[in-house]
């Protein structure tokens, strides 16, 4: 026993001393705020002021100097995501994480992401100023790399530091396209469906667009489970250690809406949450040019910006740029697969992934005309039925970072416009407003149709060519508004209104945020700053109160016990709302869940339902399918003898509920508060080992919001009764044309990504109680008001 106690002394010892190891560490690598560095390749003194919230205001005579800053500051704050991002596309995760990240690695390395961004990089103009303000950027982020304090995470999991090239760059946004998509995550399983069950299971799904109701006005044999697929993607993509974009909101409001004759614009692009956080801020001014911008980490120009002539964000268009097709392989001739002209050849791209704890893997992946053949990429697919992935990003020109700068570069309306057309994928609602008083809106994406009746929702004939790609639409036919009559813009990723007669296929989000921000805005004409930043922390449902009142049609007092007669008694009541304090949404979320598993478990079994949580069409399918008293889904197929209705499913769910709930939370129904069981916990990739948790992670916090309300705190549903919030807004911006110098924003956690800065984490209560931080732009403020670090030339 003394041993064990000695052992136990002497271990708890070692973990102090490497606890207090790394933080006094962290507290040497920390960020550098102010003072005088040299730095090569400035031509004259460049000043950077660094406000209360670490964002940097950067002063230089001209633009290259201010990227080289931009490229500097940006690298001491978040050069360890930067390494991430770079890492991802290429497949190069496992050089740092070893084989654990070996899967997420083949599955990225596959795609294609890297050889498309240097086929886009070798057609580059090397004398336009979006490539050679890129390299500025670059060398600032090269320069802070090799003179400045190495992150604590590189030295824990020993990363070898290399210098940036603009092919990161360009991979960097590859990744943020892919995790736009959702073809990848619903298609096989749609597929699923229909092959195993017909197209009457379909038609609760809302496939085809039926359940969006409030679109985004414009002016002017037995076959392979291809599931395997949905749930591969899914997975990467929610173990990823950079979180993938999801959704968004935003809304800009005309003259003629607002209190001050001047336009008002909103944007929260939803995310999902990490530590740190998605979005740098920075600000930059130049003779000849000012820009307040939001950037990704390692890329030189922001995708949210604004100065005082004009504003832009964007949202997810969710249009369908990903399609799947099942090849023939050649019975004859496994290295051919059939095409509409005959057999073609199967092309080989090798690939080498290096492990850090294990030798190398090298990776051959067949390529088709359509592109990579899935089977090679992930586990679960019949290796003679292949499955190819066919993306517009990897196969259209790729000018983004044109585009990137041409957004934030802009002089005019028209000009903006422009950048808006270069972009071909990902898809975009990029939102815009103006000092003019100007609000706009353009879907970006290279748009195509396919034969009449093809149905992109599920896998494709790859042999035959009927369901190939036949046409593309010019940019001047994608969906779009300005100035409309109505005197606003907005997009909450539901569908926009048919372009020419026809209803653009995606995988478009409910009309929740979408009918509720309609709702707000239609109702008030006189819209001031305040309260737009109210209203983009709205956590009130439009959806939920009537989903409410048809699940409570099925339950007769009669058969019901006086706690879940109290809990149908606060649902009535209940407005949509998800304050901390409520407890509507606890029992309404719990009730929704058992009814969704007691519909569609059986026939999906429990691994596909899963899945089937995580999908977009399981959003849009609640308010509507419950509706349906005529549902084949409502039959539970392993009961014999017995055909179950809407009544008895949904009866059975909600007492199946209040049972959960009592012993989840105890038995009185009123401490049954949405706080106890909505929470956010932004999650470090490192968080993982137990004893640096406490050190990089930021929260657990209790917060309001909920799924597919404006505060859009998301997450999946599962049996637990635990809603650990996934994502959200990645930042919450309202800019005021009448007042720009106090535009507001907020991070939901920080500027910085090193734990030992103060602006670690100092935005998080304001970001969860609603509250903001003004966007700074008046020079004599920012100075009286900030730290300085001054960059002069070196010698």
């Amino acid at each position: 026993m003394k041993t064990l106690k000695k052992s136990l002394f002497i271990l708890l010892v070692l973990v102090a001393v490497l606890a207090g190891s790394i933080f006094i560490y962290a507290l040497y690598s920390k960020p550098t705020y102010e003072g005088e560095l040299a730095l090569k390749n400035i031509q004259k003194k460049t000043t950077v002021h660094f406000d209360e919230f670490g964002v940097p205001h950067i002063y230089a005579e001209n633009s290259k100097d201010a990227m080289v800053a931009l490229g500097y500051v940006h690298a001491q704050d978040r050069l360890w995501q930067m390494e991430l991002m770079r890492r991802i596309a290429p497949g190069r995760l496992s050089e740092i994480f070893g084989s654990v990240a070996l899967k997420n690695d083949i599955f990225f390395a596959g795609l294609g992401i890297e050889e498309a961004s240097a086929k886009a990089i070798a057609a580059l103009d090397k004398n336009s100023p979006s490539y050679q303000l890129t390299m500025s950027y670059l060398d600032g982020i090269n320069q802070y790399l090799d003179e400045g304090k190495t992150p604590i995470e590189f030295s824990l999991i020993g990363v070898k530091k290399e210098k940036f090239t603009i092919k990161d760059v360009y991979n960097i946004f590859g990744y943020m396209s892919f995790s736009f998509a959702m073809a990848q995550k619903s298609d096989p399983l749609l597929t699923d469906i229909r092959n195993k069950y017909g197209a009457e299971y379909l038609k609760d799904l809302g496939i085809n667009g039926e359940f969006n109701t409030t679109k985004i006005k414009n002016a002017s044999e037995n076959p392979q489970e291809y599931a395997a697929i949905s749930k591969s993607i899914a997975q990467l993509l929610d173990q990823s250690p950079v979180s993938p974009f999801i959704g968004s909101n935003s809304w800009v409001i005309a003259p003629k809406k607002t209190k001050n004759g001047k336009v008002i614009f909103a944007n929260d692009p939803h995310i999902g949450f990490s530590q740190p956080g998605t979005w740098y801020e920075a600000h930059i001014v130049v003779p000849d040019f000012e820009l307040y911008g939001c950037y990704l980490a390692g890329t030189p120009y922001p995708l949210l910006g604004h100065n005082r002539d004009y504003a832009y964000g964007l949202t997810m268009f969710e249009n369908d740029d990903i399609d799947l097709y099942q090849e023939q392989s050649n019975p004859k001739n496994n290295k051919e697969y059939k095409t509409p002209s005959g057999y073609g050849t199967y092309e080989i791209r090798k690939k080498t992934i290096k492990i850090k704890d294990s030798t190398d893997c090298v990776l051959n992946v067949k390529l088709t005309r359509h592109g990579p053949i899935m089977n090679d990429l992930m586990d679960g697919l019949e290796p003679n039925k292949p499955v190819a992935l066919s993306w517009i990003y990897t196969q259209q020109p790729i000018n983004i970072l044109d585009a990137v700068y041409f957004l934030s570069h802009a002089k005019s309306k028209a000009d903006f416009r422009k950048g808006v057309a270069l972009i071909t994928a990902p898809g975009l609602n990029v939102m815009y407003g103006d000092a003019k008083g100007n609000v706009a809106w353009w879907a970006t994406g290279k748009l195509y149709k396919h034969n009449k009746g093809v149905n992109p929702n599920f896998i494709l004939d790859g042999a035959s060519g009927k369901d190939d790609i036949v046409s593309f639409l010019d940019f001047s036919k994608n969906p779009s508004a300005v100035n409309p009559r109505w005197n606003y813009v907005y997009s909450a990723n539901n569908q926009p209104e048919p372009i020419d007669g026809f209803n653009y296929p995606g995988y478009y989000l409910p009309e929740d945020r979408a009918k509720r921000i309609a709702q707000l805005l239609d109702s008030n004409s006189s819209w001031d700053k305040e309260a737009v930043g109210n209203m983009i922390f709205d956590n009130v449902s439009s959806v939920a109160p009537n989903v409410v009142k048809e699940l409570i049609v099925n339950c007769s007092s009669k058969a019901l016990s006086s706690t879940q007669k109290q809990a149908i008694s606060i649902l009535k009541d209940w407005k949509g709302s998800n304050n901390l304090d409520d407890v509507a949404p606890t029992i309404y979320n719990k009730w929704v869940y058992q009814y969704m598993k007691n519909t569609f478990e059986d026939e999906l079994g429990k691994e596909k339902f899963e899945m089937f949580l995580g999908t977009h069409v399981m959003k849009q399918t609640i308010a509507n399918q419950i509706q349906n008293v005529n549902s084949v889904w409502w039959d539970n197929i392993n009961t014999k003898n017995i055909k179950e209705n809407r009544a008895n499913i949904v009866l059975q769910s909600f007492k199946e509920a209040i049972v959960a709930l009592e012993k989840q939370l105890g038995p009185d129904v009123l401490a049954w508060t949405w706080n106890r069981v909505h929470t956010l916990e932004h999650q470090h990739p490192l968080s993982k080992v137990a004893v640096l948790k406490n050190i990089f992670n930021v929260g657990p916090f209790e917060v309001s919001g909920s799924s597919e309300v404006i505060n859009n705190l998301f997450f999946s549903y599962n049996s637990s009764g635990v809603y650990d919030v996934k994502g959200g807004p990645s930042t919450r911006r309202v800019i005021d044309f009448s007042d720009i110098e106090n535009s507001l924003s907020i991070l939901p956690t920080g500027q910085s990504g090193n734990p030992m800065s103060a602006h670690y984490d100092d935005q998080a209560e304001l970001y969860n109680t609603g509250k903001f931080r003004r966007m700074l732009l008046n020079k004599e403020e920012i100075q009286r008001t900030s730290t300085k670090l001054i960059f002069t030339p070196s010698k």
